[in-house]
Order: structure tokens, then C-alpha cells, then sequence
């Protein structure tokens, strides 16, 4: 991955901001994940219209103390495994809604 793929939520999911934390659980197999105050920033920007270092440039490095290429390292390890479990969508062109549903968990 490097910063200029496209990133959307899957339809596949429910979510709930408790706190600082974003909880997910994946209707494929009830996993349930637990994101920290920066992963949920990047989890609620994702609507498939940004790249993730457009992303991370505007809300991670925004809102917390971390520098654009440590910022975007960690972001795309937490995009790939999520990603991994179909939790989000992982493109080279924009995901609009209707595309990230029939995606699915690509």
C-alpha cells in the first residue's frame, strides 16, 4: 500500500463510538474490533471518496502530535489488516456507497 489507494467503511459492519473508541463488529463472523481515538479519526473519515494520506494529512496529523510519514505508516498497517478482515475497502479509484456494497469485503 502506499497512500493513494481509497479507503470506505464496508456496508458489512455495525459501529459505535463509546468514549475515545470506535467498536466495530463485522456481520460476516461477529468479530468484534476495538480502534483507539487516532484509528477511529481514520475509520471515520473513510467514506471512499479521500486516499488514506489525504486522510491522514487532514485529520491524524491534524488533530494528533505525529509527523506525515509516521502518521501514513501506521495508517496503512491498520487499513491492510482491517482491510484483511473486511472491514473496510481498499481501492485505487474512489468508492462511492453503492460500489463499497456490492464489494463488499474485498
Amino acid at each position: 500500500m502506499n497512500g493513494k489507494q481509497y479507503v470506505a467503511r464496508s456496508p458489512r459492519i455495525a459501529a459505535r463510538m463509546m468514549g475515545d473508541e470506535m467498536m466495530i463488529m463485522s456481520a460476516v463472523d461477529s468479530t468484534l474490533f476495538t480502534l483507539n481515538e487516532v484509528a477511529a479519526a481514520i475509520w471515520n473519515a473513510a467514506d471512499g471518496s479521500y486516499m488514506l494520506d489525504e486522510i491522514v494529512a487532514g485529520k491524524v496529523c491534524e488533530q494528533f502530535d505525529v509527523t506525515p510519514e509516521t502518521g501514513l505508516k501506521d495508517a496503512e498497517e491498520l487499513v491492510m489488516r482491517l482491510a484483511g478482515h473486511g472491514i473496510v475497502i481498499v481501492s485505487d479509484r474512489p468508492i462511492g456507497q453503492a460500489a463499497a456494497a456490492a464489494k463488499g469485503t474485498r
